[in-house]
């Protein structure tokens, strides 16, 4: 197929093809978050668009095997979609098995934690506005609260 911009630099291409392995053009991997800022395992990170025009953040997250996210809430909401693998997500005070394609809302100041299952990936695109809070994480008192909850209490991580 021809490049219907054949004066475009690569760089200034509006099109960043998919790769192998949930990768793309022309977007870097990066760890999931700064080493020792927060407690996670095996994750990594990739902003797809970061864009003025769009206010907001559209982001890939892979959780490796057995891997998770940071047990965490924000002042802003969360849009997930599940592309790849399968795991669990813990979203308030509820656990949900999730699978390729389903679709997760994380309200804003909501406790949200990410797990994939023991035996693939589990990746995730996830939209954020682009002016954004940091993450909380649970002090005493929240991770309490949360281990009241049997089942709760058995699903979050809170260390590497």
């Amino acid at each position: 197929m021809n490049d219907p911009h054949p004066h475009e630099a690569p760089g200034d291409s509006p099109l960043r093809r998919a790769l192998p392995g949930f990768r793309w053009e022309r977007v870097d991997e990066m760890r999931y978050k700064t080493e020792g800022s927060a407690p996670f395992r095996d994750v990594t990170r990739q902003v797809l668009f970061h864009e003025t025009e769009l206010h907001c953040e559209w982001r890939y997250f892979e959780v490796a095997a057995g891997g998770h996210s940071t047990l965490e809430r924000h002042e802003h909401a969360h849009a997930v979609m599940i592309l790849r693998g399968r795991g669990r997500c813990l979203v308030g005070a509820r656990l949900y098995d999730v699978t390729e394609h389903d679709l997760i809302t994380v309200p804003p100041l909501t406790w949200h934690q990410f797990r994939a299952a023991a035996d693939v990936p589990l990746g995730f695109l996830c939209l954020v506005n682009k002016e954004r809070d940091r993450p909380q994480l649970p002090d005493a008192q929240a991770l309490a609260q949360l281990r009241g909850d049997p089942a709760i209490a058995d699903f979050i991580r809170v260390g590497g």
